[in-house]
């Protein structure tokens, strides 16, 4: 086999860009700088919330004529765009050498998992334990379940690269889902998002998992880069 790297750019939030020797796959755009280049290009959008999806998406096909969108369902466009394919949860679909199948959402949208020269690839979306400190316990509990549900659906896929919400606001608690998914899971590596300006939080959350098997990257500022050892 040989030995390859997968190149990830951490763009803003839950944005990422993923670039291998055939392709370009961006994640959930919302803002900042991005290269586009010219390899097939692959644009995924999780739902509708505008922290994760921007219309401006669209025009990168002025640049590159070669670009695919793949969105989840309940996002609805204005006007009708070339190249684009809708998914809800539990679909699939083939394009080209990709192999993508949706996932729930303990919010909105989907998550999506990726299969890309044979490394998989997940990008969570808003799916997260999500325990918000104002809302009643039994709402709480209620997000738990649901939470725990849409994971056992995963039980079994082998997940290389997770992208996974650590988010600050849920204050202790902004960790719980990332522990759980690499406890249920064990992604090879797991790329916090989901945290806005507060970059002290995957730092910290990194550090804190220096023994875990699973590696967790530590996300320092926007456009920072990482290449990620994967076989072919």
């Amino acid at each position: 086999m040989n030995r390859q790297a997968l190149k990830i750019q951490y763009i803003y939030h839950s944005g990422f860009r993923v670039e291998t020797e055939k392709h370009i796959l961006i994640f959930d755009y919302f803002q900042g700088p991005i290269h586009l280049g010219d390899k097939k290009t692959y644009v995924f959008s999780s739902h509708s919330h505008p922290d994760h999806f921007n219309p401006a998406i669209f025009s990168w096909q002025n640049q590159n004529p070669d670009t695919s969108y793949i969105l989840s369902r309940d996002i609805s466009l204005t006007q009708k765009q070339d190249h684009v394919y809708f998914l809800s949860p539990c679909e699939e679909i083939t394009i080209d050498d990709l192999k993508i199948k949706a996932y729930g959402s303990t919010d909105l949208g989907v998550s999506f998992l990726v299969q890309c020269l044979g490394v998989n690839l997940f990008h969570a979306g808003d799916l997260n334990w999500w325990h918000w400190w104002k809302d009643i316990p039994e709402e709480n509990a209620k997000a738990e379940v649901s939470f725990k549900e849409e994971i056992s659906r995963m039980k079994g896929e082998n997940v290389n690269i997770a992208f996974f919400p650590v988010d600050s606001r849920l204050e202790h608690y902004y960790c719980i889902g990332a522990d759980y998914f690499i406890q249920e899971i064990s992604p090879a590596y797991l790329i916090p998002m989901h945290f806005g300006d507060d970059l002290q939080t995957p730092m910290k959350y990194a550090k804190i998992m220096e023994k875990s098997p699973t590696k967790v990257i530590s996300v320092s500022k926007p456009g920072q880069e990482f290449y990620l050892p994967f076989y072919e």
